[in-house]
């Protein structure tokens, strides 16, 4: 088993095989050498000292494309540096992008652009795990533990596949040397082991008793990445490739591994933070390891490559259709650890009532990014976007990527 992930191109051919982790370190050793010198630091007015026009193209709809420019006017602002969206399905199509390559420059933002998806990342997982369901070499009711039996203890035997993918597994979240976006900053350039990280979560005492609770965490989908190679024996990243990237032509998705750059094109990321002189300010935080998220939250894309995905999902062309497709749309009768509130997530997806409709889909954020994809189940209207916001992390959704939402679904219930 791998003990870290390396930069892997998966729309190419082939089944790459998995390096050792030593090499994979060395690696990631000689691209930090190249990267460490710092991003640019700007003050916090800077991105309200730039303007850029948006551009826009609709089909059949003037009422979403005037809602939809409105939603995404006036960038680069204080919260979202750029925004790339595109709406599609029958009831209208639209594609727009506003805001800045970069602040530096101040040229108009690169709608084709790649970007950091976070938990969008987490679809692709569902996906490739509900497949080998499909395809008889994975069981939803088996424990993880029977699969990762070196791995899994025998306090967290009773968690299933199922409840790994839907957050209902009680594992607590791993530990990490920081607390504070600052924290993260200076440790953005750590390598995270897989394996190590289930070990820190499972060392833990459990949140809840498995399928008690739901509580929405990163490990449950490291745990299924690992599994998933387990019962292959080939990488996550090659299998994700196998069965969604290449049969779909998404040439621009790809997983960094260790590599903490974005390659290609694409629009700069910034986080307001405390910068060196103590001052409040944007730091450019494009460059920024991802090994923390792995299948849970490392795959970087494009809108047109998340929207060819999702149109294809629901139409059942990734995982094949009835029950096993269902189990994306079944959200488990518990409620949320944390809030008490009904459960919204199924597996990969989630439940949402927007515009008194059910919407279902999966948002995503990394430092200078937050995106999402959405859809109806009819596949009436699709949404994929990615706004560079200036707080992809907080605790609550960044304003720009609220009011593109409700732009084309309505206000949620």
């Amino acid at each position: 088993m791998p003990s870290t992930k390396g930069a892997k191109n998966t729309g190419s051919t082939g089944n790459a095989k998995i390096r050792e982790g030593a090499t994979r370190t060395l690696i990631a050793a000689a691209l930090l050498l190249g990267v460490a010198a710092g991003p640019a630091v700007l003050p916090a007015t800077a991105a309200a000292s730039l303007t850029a026009p948006t551009t826009s193209e609709s089909r059949t709809d003037p009422d979403l494309a005037a809602a939809m420019e409105a939603a995404i006017a006036g960038l680069p602002s204080a919260d979202a540096t750029a925004a790339l969206v595109r709406v599609g399905g029958s009831e209208g199509v639209w594609r727009g992008s506003s805001g800045v390559h970069d602040l530096t420059t101040g040229r108009a933002a690169d709608p084709h652009a790649r970007f950091r998806a976070g938990s969008v990342t987490k679809v692709f997982t569902a996906a490739v795990v509900l497949r080998l369901v499909a395809e008889g070499k994975v069981d939803l009711d088996r424990s993880a533990r029977s699969y990762l039996p070196e791995l899994i203890p025998a306090s967290y035997g009773g968690v299933t596949v199922r409840q790994l993918l839907n957050h209902t597994h009680g594992i607590p979240a791993p530990g990490f040397p920081w607390t504070t976006v600052e924290g993260a900053y200076a440790n953005r350039f750590r390598i995270h082991d897989p394996e190590e990280m289930v070990r820190s979560a499972t060392a833990k005492e459990p949140e809840f008793a498995p399928g008690d609770a739901q509580h929405y965490l990163n490990i449950g989908y490291t745990v299924a990445g690992l599994i998933i190679e387990r019962v292959t024996g080939d990488s996550y990243e090659d299998q994700v490739a196998r069965h969604v990237l290449r049969p779909l032509g998404l040439r621009d998705t790809y997983f960094p591994g260790t590599d903490p750059r974005i390659t290609g094109p694409h629009n700069h990321g910034y986080q307001r933070m405390t910068l060196d002189d103590g001052t409040t300010g944007l730091r450019d935080v494009t460059v920024w390891g991802v090994t923390d998220g792995w299948a849970a939250g490392d795959i970087v894309s494009t809108t047109a490559d998340l929207e060819r995905f999702t149109k294809a999902l629901f139409r059942g062309r990734v995982v094949p259709r009835g029950p096993v497709l269902e189990e994306m749309f079944t959200v488990p009768k518990v409620t949320d650890h944390t809030t008490g509130r009904p459960a919204e997530y199924a597996v990969g997806l989630a439940r949402k009532v927007l515009g008194g409709r059910e919407v279902w889909g999966k948002t995503g954020g990394r430092w200078g990014y937050n995106s999402a994809v959405a859809s109806t189940r009819d596949g009436s209207r699709t949404l994929v976007y990615s706004v560079n916001s200036t707080d992809a992390k907080g605790g609550t959704m960044n304003k720009v990527a609220m009011n593109v939402m409700v732009a084309a679904y309505g206000t949620p219930a």
